[in-house]
Protein backbone atom coordinates (compact mmCIF):
# COMPACT_ATOMS: atom_id res chain seq x y z
CA UNK A 1 0.00 0.00 0.00
CA UNK A 2 1.26 3.48 -0.90
CA UNK A 3 1.38 5.90 2.05
CA UNK A 4 1.25 9.60 2.89
CA UNK A 5 4.55 11.49 2.71
CA UNK A 6 4.75 13.88 5.66
CA UNK A 7 7.82 15.57 7.14
CA UNK A 8 10.20 13.48 5.04
CA UNK A 9 8.69 10.13 6.04
CA UNK A 10 6.08 7.76 4.70
CA UNK A 11 3.23 7.14 7.12
CA UNK A 12 -0.12 5.37 7.21
CA UNK A 13 -1.56 8.35 9.05
CA UNK A 14 -4.31 8.27 11.62
CA UNK A 15 -7.15 6.91 9.50
CA UNK A 16 -8.34 3.34 9.08
CA UNK A 17 -10.02 3.66 5.67
CA UNK A 18 -8.28 3.17 2.34
CA UNK A 19 -8.90 4.15 -1.29
CA UNK A 20 -8.49 1.75 -4.22
CA UNK A 21 -6.66 3.20 -7.22
CA UNK A 22 -8.03 1.69 -10.43
CA UNK A 23 -6.60 1.17 -13.89
CA UNK A 24 -9.25 2.86 -16.09
CA UNK A 25 -8.36 0.59 -19.01
CA UNK A 26 -9.14 -2.64 -17.14
CA UNK A 27 -11.01 -1.48 -13.99
CA UNK A 28 -8.53 -3.54 -11.93
CA UNK A 29 -7.07 -2.29 -8.64
CA UNK A 30 -3.51 -1.03 -9.07
CA UNK A 31 -2.84 -0.21 -5.42
CA UNK A 32 -4.46 1.27 -2.34
CA UNK A 33 -3.69 4.47 -0.44
CA UNK A 34 -4.78 5.57 3.03
CA UNK A 35 -7.76 7.88 3.17
CA UNK A 36 -6.38 10.87 5.05
CA UNK A 37 -8.08 12.57 7.96
CA UNK A 38 -8.15 16.02 9.47
CA UNK A 39 -5.49 14.83 11.90
CA UNK A 40 -3.24 13.92 8.97
CA UNK A 41 -3.87 17.33 7.43
CA UNK A 42 -2.82 18.97 10.69
CA UNK A 43 0.39 16.92 10.75
CA UNK A 44 1.24 17.91 7.18
CA UNK A 45 0.55 21.56 7.94
CA UNK A 46 2.72 21.50 11.05
CA UNK A 47 5.59 19.92 9.11
CA UNK A 48 5.33 22.42 6.26
CA UNK A 49 5.08 25.42 8.58
CA UNK A 50 8.10 24.33 10.61
CA UNK A 51 10.17 23.70 7.47
CA UNK A 52 9.23 27.10 6.04
CA UNK A 53 11.22 28.95 8.69
CA UNK A 54 14.49 27.60 7.30
CA UNK A 55 13.43 27.03 3.67
CA UNK A 56 12.60 30.70 3.11
CA UNK A 57 16.14 31.58 4.26
CA UNK A 58 17.79 28.93 2.10
CA UNK A 59 19.86 30.69 -0.59
CA UNK A 60 18.24 30.72 -4.01
CA UNK A 61 21.24 28.93 -5.48
CA UNK A 62 20.81 26.07 -3.02
CA UNK A 63 17.07 25.82 -3.73
CA UNK A 64 17.85 25.79 -7.45
CA UNK A 65 20.34 22.96 -7.09
CA UNK A 66 17.83 20.89 -5.16
CA UNK A 67 15.21 21.44 -7.86
CA UNK A 68 17.67 20.52 -10.63
CA UNK A 69 18.51 17.37 -8.68
CA UNK A 70 14.81 16.49 -8.53
CA UNK A 71 14.57 16.84 -12.31
CA UNK A 72 17.67 14.70 -12.78
CA UNK A 73 16.25 11.97 -10.54
CA UNK A 74 13.01 12.02 -12.52
CA UNK A 75 14.93 11.49 -15.76
CA UNK A 76 16.72 8.54 -14.18
CA UNK A 77 13.30 7.03 -13.37
CA UNK A 78 11.56 8.02 -16.60
CA UNK A 79 10.50 4.56 -17.72
CA UNK A 80 8.86 3.72 -14.40
CA UNK A 81 7.18 7.12 -14.05
CA UNK A 82 5.68 7.05 -17.56
CA UNK A 83 4.50 3.47 -17.05
CA UNK A 84 2.84 4.33 -13.75
CA UNK A 85 1.21 7.45 -15.22
CA UNK A 86 -0.21 5.38 -18.07
CA UNK A 87 -1.63 2.74 -15.76
CA UNK A 88 -3.34 5.06 -13.30
CA UNK A 89 -4.46 7.82 -15.65
CA UNK A 90 -5.11 5.95 -18.90
CA UNK A 91 -3.81 8.16 -21.70
CA UNK A 92 -1.41 6.63 -24.25
CA UNK A 93 2.31 6.38 -23.57
CA UNK A 94 3.31 9.10 -26.08
CA UNK A 95 1.07 11.59 -24.27
CA UNK A 96 2.55 10.59 -20.91
CA UNK A 97 6.06 10.89 -22.29
CA UNK A 98 5.16 14.46 -23.25
CA UNK A 99 3.76 15.07 -19.76
CA UNK A 100 6.97 13.70 -18.26
CA UNK A 101 9.11 16.12 -20.31
CA UNK A 102 6.98 19.03 -19.14
CA UNK A 103 7.41 18.00 -15.51
CA UNK A 104 11.21 17.74 -15.59
CA UNK A 105 11.67 20.89 -17.65
CA UNK A 106 9.30 22.86 -15.42
CA UNK A 107 11.46 22.07 -12.40
CA UNK A 108 14.59 23.09 -14.31
CA UNK A 109 12.93 26.27 -15.60
CA UNK A 110 11.80 27.51 -12.19
CA UNK A 111 15.07 26.48 -10.56
CA UNK A 112 16.75 29.13 -12.71
CA UNK A 113 13.95 31.68 -12.63
CA UNK A 114 13.83 31.47 -8.84
CA UNK A 115 17.37 32.81 -8.53
CA UNK A 116 17.05 35.42 -11.24
CA UNK A 117 15.52 38.23 -9.18
CA UNK A 118 13.72 38.97 -5.94
CA UNK A 119 12.19 42.34 -6.79
CA UNK A 120 13.53 45.68 -8.00
CA UNK A 121 15.05 48.99 -6.92
CA UNK A 122 12.92 52.11 -7.41
CA UNK A 123 14.09 55.67 -8.01
CA UNK A 124 13.98 57.30 -4.57
CA UNK A 125 12.36 60.59 -3.70
CA UNK A 126 15.52 61.81 -1.92
CA UNK A 127 19.23 61.14 -2.46
CA UNK A 128 19.52 59.84 1.11
CA UNK A 129 16.86 57.18 0.57
CA UNK A 130 16.60 53.72 -0.93
CA UNK A 131 13.31 52.28 -2.19
CA UNK A 132 13.01 48.54 -2.75
CA UNK A 133 10.27 46.23 -3.97
CA UNK A 134 10.83 42.85 -2.37
CA UNK A 135 8.92 39.72 -3.38
CA UNK A 136 8.63 37.23 -0.55
CA UNK A 137 7.16 33.73 -0.15
CA UNK A 138 3.77 33.40 1.52
CA UNK A 139 4.49 30.33 3.63
CA UNK A 140 2.67 27.01 3.24
CA UNK A 141 1.10 26.46 -0.20
CA UNK A 142 -1.65 23.88 -0.54
CA UNK A 143 -1.53 22.41 -4.07
CA UNK A 144 -4.70 20.51 -5.01
CA UNK A 145 -4.02 18.52 -8.18
CA UNK A 146 -6.52 17.02 -10.67
CA UNK A 147 -6.33 13.53 -12.15
CA UNK A 148 -6.02 14.35 -15.87
CA UNK A 149 -2.39 15.55 -15.70
CA UNK A 150 -1.35 14.45 -12.22
CA UNK A 151 2.34 15.31 -12.54
CA UNK A 152 2.29 18.20 -15.01
CA UNK A 153 -0.25 20.24 -13.06
CA UNK A 154 1.57 19.35 -9.86
CA UNK A 155 4.84 20.68 -11.33
CA UNK A 156 3.21 23.88 -12.60
CA UNK A 157 2.30 24.69 -8.99
CA UNK A 158 4.96 23.04 -6.85
CA UNK A 159 8.03 24.13 -8.85
CA UNK A 160 7.30 27.90 -8.73
CA UNK A 161 6.09 27.63 -5.13
CA UNK A 162 9.37 26.03 -4.07
CA UNK A 163 11.47 28.41 -6.15
CA UNK A 164 9.76 31.34 -4.45
CA UNK A 165 10.61 29.93 -1.01
CA UNK A 166 7.31 28.38 0.01
CA UNK A 167 6.84 24.90 1.41
CA UNK A 168 4.09 22.73 -0.10
CA UNK A 169 1.41 20.23 0.74
CA UNK A 170 0.39 18.28 -2.35
CA UNK A 171 -3.10 16.82 -2.36
CA UNK A 172 -3.19 14.56 -5.43
CA UNK A 173 -6.47 13.34 -6.84
CA UNK A 174 -7.65 10.20 -5.12
CA UNK A 175 -7.93 8.72 -8.62
CA UNK A 176 -4.25 9.23 -9.52
CA UNK A 177 -1.99 9.51 -6.45
CA UNK A 178 0.56 6.81 -7.29
CA UNK A 179 2.87 8.70 -9.65
CA UNK A 180 3.07 11.64 -7.22
CA UNK A 181 3.95 9.30 -4.35
CA UNK A 182 6.60 7.68 -6.53
CA UNK A 183 8.21 11.10 -7.03
CA UNK A 184 8.11 11.70 -3.28
CA UNK A 185 9.97 8.45 -2.67
CA UNK A 186 12.53 8.58 -5.45
CA UNK A 187 12.85 12.20 -6.63
CA UNK A 188 11.98 14.49 -3.70
CA UNK A 189 13.71 12.60 -0.88
CA UNK A 190 16.72 14.95 -0.89
CA UNK A 191 14.67 18.03 0.05
CA UNK A 192 14.70 19.01 3.73
CA UNK A 193 11.97 17.29 5.74
CA UNK A 194 8.64 19.10 5.57
CA UNK A 195 9.42 21.15 2.46
CA UNK A 196 7.35 18.77 0.28
CA UNK A 197 4.46 16.78 1.73
CA UNK A 198 1.97 14.51 -0.06
CA UNK A 199 -1.41 13.89 1.55
CA UNK A 200 -3.83 11.27 0.17
CA UNK A 201 -7.57 11.39 0.54
CA UNK A 202 -10.70 13.13 -0.63
CA UNK A 203 -11.25 16.85 -0.59
CA UNK A 204 -13.74 17.17 2.25
CA UNK A 205 -11.55 15.10 4.58
CA UNK A 206 -8.13 16.68 4.01
CA UNK A 207 -8.29 19.59 1.58
CA UNK A 208 -11.10 21.49 3.30
CA UNK A 209 -9.37 21.48 6.72
CA UNK A 210 -6.26 22.89 5.05
CA UNK A 211 -8.22 25.50 3.09
CA UNK A 212 -9.61 26.65 6.45
CA UNK A 213 -6.32 26.35 8.32
CA UNK A 214 -4.86 29.69 9.50
CA UNK A 215 -1.32 28.49 8.71
CA UNK A 216 -2.06 27.86 5.01
CA UNK A 217 -2.09 31.27 3.27
CA UNK A 218 -2.08 30.01 -0.34
CA UNK A 219 -4.40 27.56 -2.10
CA UNK A 220 -3.52 26.51 -5.65
CA UNK A 221 -6.23 24.43 -7.32
CA UNK A 222 -7.01 23.09 -10.77
CA UNK A 223 -10.42 21.52 -11.21
CA UNK A 224 -14.12 22.15 -11.61
CA UNK A 225 -15.84 25.51 -11.30
CA UNK A 226 -18.08 24.20 -8.51
CA UNK A 227 -15.12 23.04 -6.40
CA UNK A 228 -13.27 26.28 -7.07
CA UNK A 229 -16.27 28.28 -5.92
CA UNK A 230 -16.45 26.13 -2.78
CA UNK A 231 -12.76 26.80 -2.03
CA UNK A 232 -13.23 30.54 -2.65
CA UNK A 233 -16.21 30.72 -0.30
CA UNK A 234 -14.31 28.95 2.48
CA UNK A 235 -11.13 31.00 2.06
CA UNK A 236 -12.74 34.42 1.54
CA UNK A 237 -13.18 35.35 5.25
CA UNK A 238 -9.44 34.83 5.78
CA UNK A 239 -8.48 36.76 2.64
CA UNK A 240 -6.21 33.96 1.46
CA UNK A 241 -4.26 34.00 -1.77
CA UNK A 242 -6.26 31.91 -4.25
CA UNK A 243 -4.71 30.41 -7.36
CA UNK A 244 -7.69 28.87 -9.20
CA UNK A 245 -7.79 27.34 -12.68
CA UNK A 246 -11.36 26.24 -13.17
CA UNK A 247 -11.66 24.65 -16.56
CA UNK A 248 -13.10 25.79 -19.84
CA UNK A 249 -15.26 25.24 -22.86
CA UNK A 250 -12.73 26.12 -25.55
CA UNK A 251 -13.82 27.14 -29.01
CA UNK A 252 -12.11 26.16 -32.27
CA UNK A 253 -12.89 28.38 -35.24
CA UNK A 254 -11.97 27.15 -38.71
CA UNK A 255 -11.76 29.86 -41.35
CA UNK A 256 -12.83 29.39 -44.95
CA UNK A 257 -9.26 29.35 -46.25
CA UNK A 258 -8.19 26.42 -44.05
CA UNK A 259 -7.30 23.08 -45.64
CA UNK A 260 -9.91 20.42 -44.71
CA UNK A 261 -7.40 17.60 -44.14
CA UNK A 262 -5.13 19.81 -42.03
CA UNK A 263 -8.15 21.04 -40.09
CA UNK A 264 -9.26 17.46 -39.43
CA UNK A 265 -5.89 16.55 -37.93
CA UNK A 266 -5.52 19.74 -35.88
CA UNK A 267 -9.07 19.56 -34.58
CA UNK A 268 -8.85 15.87 -33.67
CA UNK A 269 -5.70 16.51 -31.68
CA UNK A 270 -7.21 19.52 -29.91
CA UNK A 271 -10.43 17.70 -29.03
CA UNK A 272 -9.36 14.11 -28.39
CA UNK A 273 -5.98 14.29 -26.62
CA UNK A 274 -6.33 12.42 -23.32
CA UNK A 275 -9.79 11.36 -24.51
CA UNK A 276 -10.88 14.99 -24.40
CA UNK A 277 -10.10 15.21 -20.68
CA UNK A 278 -8.06 18.41 -20.86
CA UNK A 279 -9.16 21.79 -19.51
CA UNK A 280 -8.14 23.30 -22.87
CA UNK A 281 -9.75 20.59 -25.00
CA UNK A 282 -11.70 21.88 -27.96
CA UNK A 283 -15.34 21.51 -26.88
CA UNK A 284 -17.03 23.80 -29.42
CA UNK A 285 -16.27 23.89 -33.16
CA UNK A 286 -17.40 26.58 -35.58
CA UNK A 287 -17.21 25.89 -39.32
CA UNK A 288 -18.05 28.20 -42.25
CA UNK A 289 -21.40 27.10 -43.60
CA UNK A 290 -20.15 27.33 -47.19
CA UNK A 291 -17.58 24.58 -46.60
CA UNK A 292 -19.07 22.66 -43.70
CA UNK A 293 -19.57 19.46 -45.68
CA UNK A 294 -15.93 19.32 -46.81
CA UNK A 295 -14.65 19.87 -43.30
CA UNK A 296 -16.99 17.40 -41.60
CA UNK A 297 -16.28 14.64 -44.11
CA UNK A 298 -12.53 15.05 -43.62
CA UNK A 299 -12.97 15.12 -39.84
CA UNK A 300 -15.13 11.99 -39.70
CA UNK A 301 -12.68 10.10 -41.91
CA UNK A 302 -9.76 11.04 -39.69
CA UNK A 303 -11.59 10.29 -36.43
CA UNK A 304 -12.62 6.88 -37.76
CA UNK A 305 -8.96 6.05 -38.39
CA UNK A 306 -8.02 6.47 -34.73
CA UNK A 307 -7.35 3.38 -32.66
CA UNK A 308 -9.05 3.02 -29.28
CA UNK A 309 -7.51 0.86 -26.56
CA UNK A 310 -5.36 0.67 -23.41
CA UNK A 311 -2.86 3.47 -23.21
CA UNK A 312 -0.08 1.00 -22.46
CA UNK A 313 -0.40 -0.55 -25.94
CA UNK A 314 1.82 1.00 -28.64
CA UNK A 315 -0.96 0.92 -31.26
CA UNK A 316 -3.36 3.04 -29.19
CA UNK A 317 -4.25 6.57 -30.28
CA UNK A 318 -6.91 7.25 -27.64
CA UNK A 319 -7.21 5.57 -24.26
CA UNK A 320 -10.10 5.22 -21.81
CA UNK A 321 -11.75 7.92 -19.78
CA UNK A 322 -10.84 8.07 -16.10
CA UNK A 323 -14.07 6.64 -14.66
CA UNK A 324 -17.72 5.75 -15.14
CA UNK A 325 -19.09 9.04 -13.75
CA UNK A 326 -17.13 11.06 -16.28
CA UNK A 327 -18.20 8.82 -19.15
CA UNK A 328 -21.83 9.07 -18.12
CA UNK A 329 -21.60 12.86 -18.27
CA UNK A 330 -20.45 12.69 -21.90
CA UNK A 331 -23.23 10.24 -22.70
CA UNK A 332 -25.75 12.59 -21.09
CA UNK A 333 -24.54 15.59 -23.10
CA UNK A 334 -24.71 13.66 -26.37
CA UNK A 335 -28.15 12.22 -25.59
CA UNK A 336 -29.54 15.64 -24.66
CA UNK A 337 -28.21 17.16 -27.88
CA UNK A 338 -29.69 14.36 -30.00
CA UNK A 339 -33.05 14.81 -28.29
CA UNK A 340 -32.97 18.45 -29.43
CA UNK A 341 -32.15 17.65 -33.05
CA UNK A 342 -28.39 17.09 -33.17
CA UNK A 343 -26.99 14.34 -35.41
CA UNK A 344 -24.18 11.95 -34.50
CA UNK A 345 -21.93 11.41 -37.52
CA UNK A 346 -19.64 8.89 -35.85
CA UNK A 347 -19.15 7.46 -32.37
CA UNK A 348 -21.63 8.33 -29.67
CA UNK A 349 -21.41 5.02 -27.81
CA UNK A 350 -19.24 2.67 -25.79
CA UNK A 351 -17.07 0.48 -28.05
CA UNK A 352 -18.48 -3.03 -28.26
CA UNK A 353 -15.07 -4.65 -28.79
CA UNK A 354 -13.74 -3.46 -25.41
CA UNK A 355 -15.68 -5.15 -22.64
CA UNK A 356 -13.75 -3.69 -19.71
CA UNK A 357 -12.51 -0.17 -19.11
CA UNK A 358 -14.11 3.28 -19.25
CA UNK A 359 -14.01 3.71 -23.00
CA UNK A 360 -16.15 5.96 -25.15
CA UNK A 361 -15.83 6.27 -28.90
CA UNK A 362 -14.57 9.58 -30.29
CA UNK A 363 -17.75 11.33 -31.34
CA UNK A 364 -18.53 13.89 -34.03
CA UNK A 365 -21.91 15.57 -33.69
CA UNK A 366 -23.55 18.24 -35.88
CA UNK A 367 -26.70 20.39 -35.92
CA UNK A 368 -25.91 21.69 -32.44
CA UNK A 369 -26.65 25.10 -30.98
CA UNK A 370 -26.01 27.03 -27.79
CA UNK A 371 -29.20 25.83 -26.11
CA UNK A 372 -27.62 22.39 -25.73
CA UNK A 373 -25.53 21.28 -22.74
CA UNK A 374 -22.81 20.03 -25.07
CA UNK A 375 -22.21 23.64 -26.17
CA UNK A 376 -22.62 25.27 -22.74
CA UNK A 377 -21.24 23.03 -20.01
CA UNK A 378 -17.80 21.46 -19.79
CA UNK A 379 -18.16 17.97 -21.30
CA UNK A 380 -14.62 16.78 -20.59
CA UNK A 381 -14.69 13.84 -22.94
CA UNK A 382 -14.09 12.75 -26.55
CA UNK A 383 -16.95 14.67 -28.19
CA UNK A 384 -16.60 17.14 -31.08
CA UNK A 385 -19.79 19.23 -31.49
CA UNK A 386 -19.90 21.26 -34.71
CA UNK A 387 -21.90 24.43 -35.39
CA UNK A 388 -21.92 26.39 -38.64
CA UNK A 389 -21.43 30.15 -39.02
CA UNK A 390 -22.17 32.59 -41.85
CA UNK A 391 -19.54 35.28 -41.21
CA UNK A 392 -16.26 35.57 -39.34
CA UNK A 393 -17.78 38.22 -37.06
CA UNK A 394 -20.50 35.75 -36.13
CA UNK A 395 -17.87 33.09 -35.39
CA UNK A 396 -16.19 35.45 -32.91
CA UNK A 397 -19.53 36.23 -31.27
CA UNK A 398 -20.19 32.52 -30.88
CA UNK A 399 -16.71 31.89 -29.48
CA UNK A 400 -17.28 34.60 -26.86
CA UNK A 401 -20.78 33.35 -25.97
CA UNK A 402 -19.56 31.28 -23.03
CA UNK A 403 -19.10 31.66 -19.27
CA UNK A 404 -15.54 30.30 -19.59
CA UNK A 405 -12.50 31.91 -21.17
CA UNK A 406 -9.56 29.55 -20.85
CA UNK A 407 -8.39 29.17 -24.45
CA UNK A 408 -9.49 29.46 -28.06
CA UNK A 409 -8.12 28.15 -31.37
CA UNK A 410 -8.18 29.54 -34.90
CA UNK A 411 -7.09 27.85 -38.11
CA UNK A 412 -6.38 30.31 -40.91
CA UNK A 413 -3.73 31.66 -43.26
CA UNK A 414 -5.32 35.11 -43.25
CA UNK A 415 -3.28 37.46 -40.99
CA UNK A 416 -6.13 39.96 -40.67
CA UNK A 417 -8.51 37.27 -39.41
CA UNK A 418 -5.82 36.15 -36.97
CA UNK A 419 -5.33 39.69 -35.66
CA UNK A 420 -9.04 40.25 -35.21
CA UNK A 421 -9.39 36.89 -33.46
CA UNK A 422 -6.54 37.38 -30.99
CA UNK A 423 -7.80 40.87 -30.08
CA UNK A 424 -11.53 40.16 -29.87
CA UNK A 425 -11.80 36.69 -28.33
CA UNK A 426 -11.91 36.74 -24.53
CA UNK A 427 -9.61 33.90 -23.50
CA UNK A 428 -6.35 33.53 -21.60
CA UNK A 429 -4.56 31.70 -24.42
CA UNK A 430 -5.11 32.13 -28.14
CA UNK A 431 -3.74 29.41 -30.42
CA UNK A 432 -3.44 30.20 -34.11
CA UNK A 433 -2.65 27.20 -36.35
CA UNK A 434 -0.98 25.25 -33.51
CA UNK A 435 -3.58 24.16 -30.92
CA UNK A 436 -2.79 23.30 -27.30
CA UNK A 437 0.93 24.08 -27.46
CA UNK A 438 2.31 25.76 -24.34
CA UNK A 439 5.52 27.65 -23.60
CA UNK A 440 7.45 27.44 -20.32
CA UNK A 441 7.94 31.22 -20.40
CA UNK A 442 4.37 31.99 -21.50
CA UNK A 443 1.68 32.41 -18.83
CA UNK A 444 -1.18 29.91 -18.90
CA UNK A 445 -4.56 30.69 -17.38
CA UNK A 446 -8.06 31.87 -18.08
CA UNK A 447 -10.55 34.70 -18.02
CA UNK A 448 -14.17 34.91 -16.87
CA UNK A 449 -15.22 31.82 -14.86
CA UNK A 450 -12.09 29.95 -15.88
CA UNK A 451 -10.37 31.85 -13.07
CA UNK A 452 -7.67 34.48 -13.05
CA UNK A 453 -4.63 32.42 -12.02
CA UNK A 454 -1.54 32.17 -14.21
CA UNK A 455 0.85 29.24 -14.38
CA UNK A 456 4.23 29.13 -16.17
CA UNK A 457 6.42 32.10 -16.99
CA UNK A 458 7.33 34.93 -14.65
CA UNK A 459 3.64 35.25 -13.82
CA UNK A 460 3.61 31.67 -12.51
CA UNK A 461 6.41 32.49 -10.07
CA UNK A 462 4.76 35.71 -8.91
CA UNK A 463 1.58 33.80 -8.05
CA UNK A 464 3.51 32.39 -5.10
CA UNK A 465 5.18 35.64 -3.95
CA UNK A 466 3.72 38.63 -2.15
CA UNK A 467 5.05 42.12 -2.67
CA UNK A 468 6.60 44.34 0.00
CA UNK A 469 7.71 47.95 -0.47
CA UNK A 470 10.71 49.06 1.60
CA UNK A 471 11.31 52.81 2.12
CA UNK A 472 14.73 53.33 3.72
CA UNK A 473 16.01 56.72 4.83
CA UNK A 474 19.73 56.71 5.66
CA UNK A 475 19.67 60.04 7.49
CA UNK A 476 18.46 60.12 11.10
CA UNK A 477 17.71 63.87 11.25
CA UNK A 478 14.10 65.01 11.82
CA UNK A 479 11.97 65.87 8.79
CA UNK A 480 10.71 69.40 8.37
CA UNK A 481 7.10 68.23 8.01
CA UNK A 482 6.98 66.33 11.31
CA UNK A 483 5.11 67.71 14.35
CA UNK A 484 4.79 70.31 15.67
CA UNK A 485 3.35 72.38 12.80
CA UNK A 486 3.44 75.62 14.79
CA UNK A 487 6.78 77.49 14.99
Amino acid sequence: MALHYINGEFTKGSGTSTIDVLDPASEKVLDTVPRGTGEDAEAACKAAKTAFNSWKRTPANVRANLMHEAAAKMRAHKEKIVHLLTLEEGKPVPENEEEFEWVTNTFDYYAELGRHERGRVLPSGEYSQLNLVIKEPFGVALCIIPWNYPLLLMAWKVAPALAAGNTVIIKPSELTPLSTLYLAEHCFDHFPAGVINVLNGVGKDVAEPLVLHPDVPVIAFTGSLATGQRIASLAAPMMKKLHLELGGKDAFVIAEDADPDLAARALSYAALTNAGQVCTSTERVYLPRSKALQFTEALVAHVNSLRLGPGIEASTDMGPMIGSTYREKVEGHVAEAVSKGAKVLTGGRRPQQLERGYYYEPTVITNVNHSMLIMREETFGPAIPIMEYDSFDQAIELANDCIYGLGACLLTGDPMKAKIFLEEVKAGTIWINDPLTDNYAGPFGGMKLSGGARELGQEGLDEFRETKHVHWEFSTTPKSWWYPYGK
